[in-house]
């Protein structure tokens, strides 16, 4: 349900021409604090800066793999994804699970609450 209700308020904000989106499901503060608990250590939000993990700047609708001066997995680079909202719920609850062959050592966010915080908190610092 809270997907779903992110996906509605990101429909709305893009039919509004809102930056980064607007979201009644998934709440952006609670989302950087599990970012900074759970991703930050792997992953940076600054452009061109990637750590053990790839840059997230400006993730939502990018194509997978795409990050310079990252090293992919090959399931990665070759897996067409585009990170849109749907796909980062659906990666962020399993990453081996979900893609088999990925370097990401993350057993995932379990609950869809958690997994529309973070993402909502992406949408919130997208450039």
């Amino acid at each position: 349900m809270r997907l779903e209700t992110l996906i509605s308020g990101l429909a709305l904000a893009a039919g509004l021409g809102l930056a980064g989106g607007a979201s009644a499901a998934g709440d952006a503060a609670a989302g950087k604090a599990i970012f900074a608990r759970t991703c930050q250590n792997c992953h940076s939000l600054d452009i061109g800066v990637n750590k053990v993990g790839p840059s997230l700047s400006d993730i939502i609708n990018r194509k997978a793999g795409v990050v310079p001066g990252f090293e992919y997995s090959d399931a990665l680079k070759n897996s067409g994804k585009t990170w849109t909202v749907e796909e980062l719920d659906l990666y962020l609850s399993n990453p081996r699970g979900v893609l088999h062959g990925v370097k990401m050592y993350f057993s995932g966010l379990k609950t869809e609450a958690e997994r529309a915080d973070v993402i909502a908190y992406l949408l919130s610092v997208q450039q």
